[in-house]
């Protein structure tokens, strides 16, 4: 039956990968699903070709809605790392449209991909999984929110003296200016300002914006270092979480610039924004903290997003309190 009336589907990314990926799907019409045509960005259209069949390339809302009609398209097949804009805004259009989101994996064969997952399995050989249109957790989100305004109000209280005591120590020692306030990349690829307890005065805001780590520098005094090696310079960022900016669990926001290096060089890595940014995570408790590895900790992101569930989430909560004060730095 799959073979006789497979159903159609827009393949959603760059065009370099949707089109070897409908290739290949074209090749298999046993997997029941026909590519009809290719969903991307102008940008990508121009700089990039691509191999593979001459299907329609579909550029603006407007004309993917129209081939949804025309086509009967009720099955959408994100591939690669598409663009923030057409995650939050145009998938969730399609969605409204009754169409099915599926994300398949056409980089590195990832074994294991979907297992114990619902919805999960294959699709031409490609791993694939049920995507939220929305980009977060499918059920449980409200409670997720819950969580995080209830634990870190209350943790803001219990901390107030903590934080004062911070705040008079470094003022004393270096001068105004204790909170050091910066620009970081969260949900769908929004900025927001991130809170921590200045630990470093950089030399310029470039040098801020683009400088990887300041982690060992000598110049720091003792006190800092000490708040760096415990975590308590990051206590500030409770505030952003009641604030909704973060969560209290999630992947750790980045700077503009290397939201821009990593999404081009380690693939996923743009996806880890399908969920709000916290100040601990999955890859945090697995010590992928300061100077690790991008690819794992883009790695042990997206299997925290895409198993997400509030006991994990207060499992890692555990696990954090237990390392709170171990000198792994920050």
């Amino acid at each position: 039956a799959a073979r006789r009336r497979p159903r159609p589907a827009l393949v959603v990314g760059p065009v370099a990968v949707a089109r070897p990926v409908a290739a290949a799907l074209l090749r298999q019409p046993g997997c029941g699903v026909r590519p009809v045509g290719l969903v991307t960005d102008a940008l990508d259209l121009r700089t990039h070709s691509g191999e593979g069949p001459e299907l329609p390339v579909l550029t603006t809302d407007l004309e993917t809605h129209r081939a949804v009609i025309q086509n009967g398209v009720e099955t959408v097949l994100v591939v690669g790392a598409s663009t923030p804009a057409v995650r939050t805004g145009l998938l969730r259009d399609l969605a409204a449209y009754g169409c099915v989101l599926w994300e398949l994996d056409a980089g590195v064969p990832s074994y294991g991909f979907g297992t114990g997952r619902k919805g999960a399995g294959h699709l031409a050989g490609f791993p694939r999984r049920l995507l939220s249109p929305d980009g977060g957790p499918r059920r449980g989100g409200a409670g997720k929110r819950v969580l995080d305004v209830v634990l870190s109000g209350a943790l803001l209280l219990l901390a107030g003296p903590v934080l004062l005591v911070c705040a008079a120590v470094l003022r004393i020692k270096d001068g105004p200016g204790v909170v050091f306030r910066q620009e970081r990349i969260g949900k769908d690829g929004q900025p927001f300002t991130l809170l921590k307890f200045r630990t470093h005065r950089p030399a310029s805001a470039h040098e801020a914006a683009t400088r990887w780590s300041v982690a060992n520098e000598q110049e720091m005094s003792r006190f800092c270092q000490f708040l760096r090696r415990t975590s308590l310079d990051e206590l500030p960022q409770l505030w952003n979480v009641c604030r909704g900016d973060m969560s209290l669990v999630g992947p750790r926001p980045e700077r503009p610039y290397y939201v821009a290096v990593f999404s081009q060089t380690h693939p996923g890595y743009r996806e880890r924004h399908r969920m709000r940014t916290g100040i601990t995570g999955l890859a945090q408790i697995h010590g992928l903290r300061g100077d690790t590895s991008i690819e794992d900790r883009c790695r042990f992101d997206n299997a925290y997003i895409d198993n997400w569930s509030l006991w994990q989430d207060i499992c890692i909560l555990v696990r954090t309190a237990a390392l709170f004060v171990r000198p792994t730095g920050s």
